[in-house]
């Protein structure tokens, strides 16, 4: 059983970044090319190691490598994303970025071999054999365990904010959903996913990732899908709220906003700030809002009102313009196909 390691949480502010792409046919449609993407050929060194595929055969999974500074980050999510779009066309594949893929019919879609992806399905059945969702993971380093997850417990107020400005996945299984993040709905339908709720102290947190693993509910620290998390094999707080995203450049705005909220709250940890209080039904409401309405619920998310909390703090319109600058047509989806090299 692989657990928790307070010794992970050594560095501040580096920064990984995770992507989950679609696999597609010369029409755009999702096929299964993970096998040969990532088991059949070598891919170029920079994804060596740093690639992988998820639940079904037609998403994949690139990682950045450890970056030291956000100066840095756009240099490497452009270069992760160049070396996996010249080894898909080596092999006749195309990549498409979609929270989810519109034309994407679990029923119909092949599921990994890899034995971690088997018992999955085997343990939670239904909900995670429809589960063809696609996202963007933020790993932000943080140099002590028990701010790690003083800041996870914060951050949950900007996770439906995250949410609405990344809507982006309107249509599953080829159906008209009716929300702007369908996908945020559908990956809620696993178990341990979702709004956490807060932590006394990294030790709590420990003691509850090591009851999930021994009790089997869990069969390692990765399945735990919070929309945040401490991570405590990387040393980082992960957040996972955001909808995959055709434009790196709304990608970068997210890490760099998940970066900026990390690096405030470390310091208000440091100067002795009182946690907030707020009930995670509440937080629960906000991000059905942002599944629900997308960019249009940012004005009407709920704020919480709690004698000694902290003032919430929205991002400012002018990051807000230019997220909405990566998302266009009919309900803000971005077009799923990546259509030659992300703009640099």
């Amino acid at each position: 059983m692989e657990g928790g390691d307070a010794d992970a949480f050594d560095r501040t502010g580096t920064l990984g970044i995770e992507e989950e792409f679609f696999v597609v046919d010369s029409a755009g449609r999702p096929t299964a090319g993970t096998d040969e993407l990532v088991y059949g050929s070598d891919p170029p060194d920079l994804l060596a190691d740093r690639l992988d595929h998820e639940l079904f055969k037609c998403v994949i999974e690139t990682q950045t490598p450890l970056i030291e500074s956000i100066g840095a980050a756009a240099e490497h999510v452009h270069a992760v994303r160049n070396a996996l779009l010249d080894h898909a066309s080596a092999h006749g594949y195309r990549i498409a970025a979609a929270g989810l893929h519109p034309l994407a019919r679990w029923r119909e879609l092949e599921h990994a071999e890899k034995p971690r992806y088997r018992s999955q399905l085997d343990r939670i059945q239904y909900p995670q054999h429809r589960n063809t969702t696609a996202g963007v993971h933020v790993h932000v380093g943080v140099d002590d365990p028990d701010k790690a997850v003083w800041i996870a417990n914060e951050l949950r107020w900007h996770l439906p904010v995250m949410l609405a400005l990344s809507a982006n996945s309107p249509y599953w299984n080829g159906f008209d959903t009716g929300l702007q993040s369908a996908r945020a709905k559908i990956f809620e339908g696993l178990p341990n996913t979702g709004m956490p709720t807060t932590f006394a102290s990294f030790e709590e947190f420990e003691r509850f990732e090591r009851r999930m693993l021994e009790t089997g509910s869990i069969n390692d620290r990765g399945e735990l899908w919070y929309d945040v998390r401490p991570h405590t094999g990387h040393g980082t707080v992960e957040v996972r709220t955001p909808d995959g995203q055709a434009d790196p450049e709304v990608v970068l705005a997210f890490v760099r906003y998940t970066r900026a909220l990390v690096a405030d709250l470390s310091a208000r940890y440091d100067d002795g700030e009182t946690g907030s209080r707020h009930r995670r039904e509440l937080l629960d409401e906000n991000k059905w809002r942002a599944m629900r309405h997308g960019h249009d619920a940012i004005a009407g998310l709920v704020r919480p009102r709690e004698r000694g909390e902290p003032a919430a703090s929205h991002p400012g319109r002018a990051w807000h313009r230019r997220a909405r600058r990566g998302t266009r047509g009919r309900r803000g989806v971005t077009p799923p196909t990546v259509r030659g090299r992300p703009r640099v």
